[in-house]
């Protein structure tokens, strides 16, 4: 695997281990320009009470609000972009980011609930729109470490569930199945 990816992989799975210490579903992102971090965030879903505040959303809010890094309107303002993000888009954030002209993602561990990349609907380039290009994304980087960190979250009670299940009895599983 490419260490760059690799690098800003591992800075996605920092900002997925604050969501895990805000006690929200622990996924990370960050955007990436000409080398660089331009904006990276967690989910806030409980925080905010919105089930829209996706990391990947919270970064585009915090991109698009920026002058200095969307200097002019475009069409596709993430046409330059790439994102790395720790778990597969949801078909709600693939759809933005496809229709925000994103360049290419990357991401740790497949959405086997949620995917928007390929695991459930291939909204990125499997669907095809009169508009908005397609674009790649690659899964597989940091997977283990995503899929641990989304497990060592479901084994605690989520306080912020309408009805919280007592998961008192739960073992962290540590085996992780190859692709």
């Amino acid at each position: 695997m490419d260490p760059d990816h690799l690098q800003w992989m591992k800075e996605a799975m920092a900002m997925a281990e604050e969501a895990l210490a805000a006690q929200e579903v622990p996924v990370g992102c960050v955007f990436v320009r000409d080398g660089q971090i331009i904006a990276k965030a967690r989910n806030r879903t409980n925080q905010l009470r919105n089930a829209t505040r996706h990391a990947e959303l919270e970064a585009i809010d915090e991109i698009l609000a920026d002058k200095s890094l969307t200097p002019e309107k475009t069409t596709y303002p993430l046409s330059t972009t790439t994102l790395y993000v720790t778990v597969e888009p949801c078909i709600m954030c693939a759809s933005a980011l496809r229709q925000l002209g994103i360049k290419e993602v990357f991401y740790g561990c497949g959405n086997e609930r949620f995917g928007g990349c390929g695991s459930v609907l291939g909204v990125n380039e499997a669907l095809e729109h009169p508009t908005h290009p397609s674009y790649r994304a690659t899964g597989g980087y940091c997977r283990e470490e995503a899929i641990m960190i989304l497990r060592r979250f479901y084994i605690t009670e989520n306080t912020n569930a309408p009805v919280p299940k007592s998961k008192t009895n739960r073992v962290l599983k540590t085996e992780i199945d190859s692709l």
